[in-house]
């Protein structure tokens, strides 16, 4: 099976030894992303809707760089530190996602790396034939 390794540049990719995307045979594996400005500054601190936007913009140009594109995703996991704001991001996963629904969870987490992250968003998805 063919391994291959998408990188974003982000400063802690190096720091802490991950990479955006992993394509294992079919299979693309996108780590958890957060609403980040090139420099890696947090995008949008407050506003949970733009995060989820930010975020997916960046996991679907990591699936751009792999072949693939949103109607691929098949399954996402969506971190939030405050529930309440299900409506928001759900709206931004609607926007992006929802042509090609995919399986997804949502839960509250007490934190993310940053208290300006409000949302991180990980998918699943397969390339195409």
């Amino acid at each position: 099976m063919t391994v291959r390794r998408i990188t974003s540049g982000a400063p802690w990719e190096a720091r802490v030894g991950y990479c955006r995307a992993v394509v294992a045979g079919g299979h693309i594996h996108v780590s958890g992303t957060v609403a980040v400005e090139a420099d890696g500054t947090p995008y949008a601190p407050g506003d949970a809707y733009a995060q989820t936007v930010r975020a997916l913009e960046i996991i679907l140009r990591a699936m751009a760089e792999a072949g693939a594109d949103a109607s691929h995703v098949v399954r996402t996991r969506v971190f939030v530190t405050d529930i309440g704001r299900w409506e928001e991001v759900g709206r931004a996963h609607r926007e992006l996602l929802g042509e090609h629904p995919p399986a997804m969870t949502m839960v509250e987490v007490s934190a993310l790396m940053d208290p300006a992250f409000l949302v991180e968003v990980e998918v699943d998805a397969f390339l195409p034939e």
